[in-house]
C-alpha cells in the first residue's frame, strides 16, 4: 500500500494543487482523506478521482476512533491524506497533519515555495524538522519555481543539510493549466484535471514518491471504539444537493448503517420528501447567497412537502438547514418552518471548533447571525471551550420535533449525545 500525507507551512502554498494532481495519477486506486473538518476539498478529491473522501479529525474524534475510521476506509492501494493549514497548525487542538500523520505513522511530503530563495528554504525546512523531532516530514516537492536551474539550487542545498529528505521535483511557476481556473467545485471538467496533473507533476519523481509512501501496513481489525446505538427501525430523508452539500461521507455511511431506510433528496431539483418519511435531515451548505438562492427560490413542491412534514414529524438541521427553516435571510423568503429571521455579513460570525452546552464537539463556519429577536428564542450555547463562554446557536419548534443548528457534527463518534437521535 502506498500511504502519503501532502502538507505545507500555510494554506494557499499549493497542498490543493499537489493533492489534485495525485488523486487524479492514481484515480483508480486512491482513497482520498481530508484532515480536519473542511468539507469544500472533500468534495473536490471525489471529482478528481471519484472516491468519495473521508474526513479525520482528531478533535473530535479520540486517537483510537481515527485509527479504526483509517482503517475502515482504507481500501484502496493508496491512500491520500490532505493536510489542514500549514503542518503544525491546530496542534493546539489536538487535531493538525502532524498529529494525524503520526499518529497513523503515515510519511509526509510537504510542498514549499520556492519563489524568490534557495538557502532559505533549507532554513525553514530546518525549523519544522526540529520543532518537532517526531515529525513525519519524509519529503519534499518545491512550488513556484521558473528553471530547473533554480530547483537544482534549492535541492542541493536541502539535500546538504537535510540527508534524510528526498527532495521529489518542483512545480513550474504560472503554469498555463491553472490559469483562470477556480480549484474548486466549480472545475468538474475531467479533461482539465488530467492536464493540471500532468503539468503538476512533468518534473515530480513519482517512482521515488511512490516508494516513500510504500508500506507493508496490515489493516488491523480493531475493536468498534465508538458510542454503540440501536438500530433505528424508521425512514430517514437527506436533503444533500448542490444547495446542502455539507455531508461528511462517514456521516452518511452511519446513517445508513442506524436507519432501516435512508433516501437522498435533491431540493434543487424540487423534490419532494416521501410520506411516510419519519425524519428529515438537512445538510449544510449555501441557501443564503444570491447564486444558491436563485436555485432554490422556485422549489416549491420541495419546500411544501417540509412544511408539511415538520407539522408532525422531526427534522434535524445544519446551518444552510438551519437558515432554509427560518422565515427569511435578510429579503430571501425562507420556507418559515420556524419563526426566527437571520442577516447576511460581510465577514464571518463564527470560525472553527466549538461545544455545546452538552459538550458535543463540532465545527462552525457562517457569515449569518440571528436576529436580536431570533437570538433570544435560540438556546444551546455554542462556545470555543467548554466553560460556555458564547451565544444561543440552535433553535427548535414549539414541539419540539423540529431542531436547528450552526454546529456541524460528526455523528458516529458522538451518536449517543447527538441531538439528531435524542427525540427519537
Amino acid at each position: 500500500m502506498i500511504n502519503l500525507t501532502i502538507s505545507a507551512i500555510a494554506s494557499n502554498q499549493g497542498k490543493t494543487i499537489l493533492t489534485t494532481a495525485l488523486l487524479y495519477y492514481f484515480k483508480k486506486s486512491v482513497r482520498p482523506f481530508k484532515i480536519g473538518p473542511d468539507f469544500i476539498d472533500p468534495q473536490f478529491h471525489k471529482i478528481v478521482c471519484g472516491t468519495p473522501s473521508v474526513n479525520l479529525d482528531s478533535f473530535i474524534m479520540t486517537e483510537k476512533q481515527i485509527t479504526w475510521l483509517y482503517n475502515h476506509y482504507s481500501d484502496k492501494e493508496v491512500s491520500i491524506l490532505e493536510g489542514v493549514m500549514g503542518f503544525y497548525d491546530g496542534e493546539n487542538k489536538g487535531c493538525s497533519a502532524y498529529s494525524v500523520s503520526k499518529l497513523l505513522n503515515i510519511p509526509t511530503i510537504l510542498i514549499l515555495d520556492g519563489s524568490g530563495s534557495y538557502i532559505t528554504i533549507s532554513a525553514v525546512l530546518k525549523g519544522l524538522l526540529e520543532y518537532k523531532e517526531n515529525n513525519t516530514i519524509k519529503a519534499i516537492v518545491l512550488n513556484n519555481l521558473s528553471s530547473n536551474m533554480h530547483f537544482n539550487l534549492i535541492k542541493n542545498q536541502i539535500e546538504k543539510d537535510h540527508k534524510d529528505i528526498s527532495v521529489l521535483g518542483w512545480i513550474e511557476k504560472n503554469l498555463l493549466s491553472l490559469k483562470s481556473t477556480h480549484l474548486g467545485l466549480d472545475l468538474d471538467n475531467i479533461s482539465k484535471i488530467e492536464l493540471i496533473s500532468r503539468d503538476v507533476l512533468k518534473h515530480i519523481d513519482m517512482q521515488t514518491l511512490s516508494k516513500i509512501g510504500f508500506t507493508n501496513r496490515k489493516i488491523e481489525n480493531l475493536n468498534y471504539p465508538f458510542p454503540k446505538i440501536e438500530k433505528i427501525d424508521k425512514k430517514l430523508t437527506i436533503v444533500n444537493d448542490k444547495n446542502f452539500s455539507f455531508l461528511y461521507y462517514d456521516n452518511l455511511s452511519f446513517l445508513k448503517e442506524v436507519f432501516r431506510k435512508v433516501e437522498i433528496i435533491d431540493s434543487t431539483k424540487d423534490e419532494v420528501i416521501s410520506k411516510n418519511s419519519d425524519i428529515v435531515y438537512i445538510c449544510g451548505g449555501y441557501v443564503e447567497t444570491d447564486r444558491a438562492y436563485e436555485v432554490i427560490k422556485e422549489s416549491t413542491n420541495f419546500k411544501n412537502s417540509l412544511i408539511e412534514h415538520s407539522k408532525k414529524r422531526y427534522i434535524y438541521a445544519e446551518c444552510a438547514g438551519l437558515l432554509y427553516l427560518s422565515k427569511r435571510v435578510d429579503t430571501k423568503e425562507m420556507s418559515g418552518v420556524l419563526d426566527i429571521e437571520f442577516t447576511l455579513d460581510k465577514r464571518f460570525n463564527r470560525l472553527g471548533y466549538y461545544y455545546n452546552e452538552k459538550g458535543l464537539k463540532g465545527h462552525a463556519f457562517h457569515y449569518t447571525k440571528p436576529t436580536k429577536d431570533t437570538l433570544k428564542k435560540g438556546f444551546d450555547i455554542l462556545s470555543k471551550t467548554l466553560n460556555q463562554k458564547g451565544e444561543n446557536g440552535s433553535w427548535q419548534s414549539s414541539n419540539k420535533r423540529v431542531f436547528a443548528t450552526y454546529l456541524h457534527s460528526m455523528f458516529r463518534s458522538q451518536s449517543s449525545s447527538n441531538l439528531l437521535f435524542s427525540s427519537l
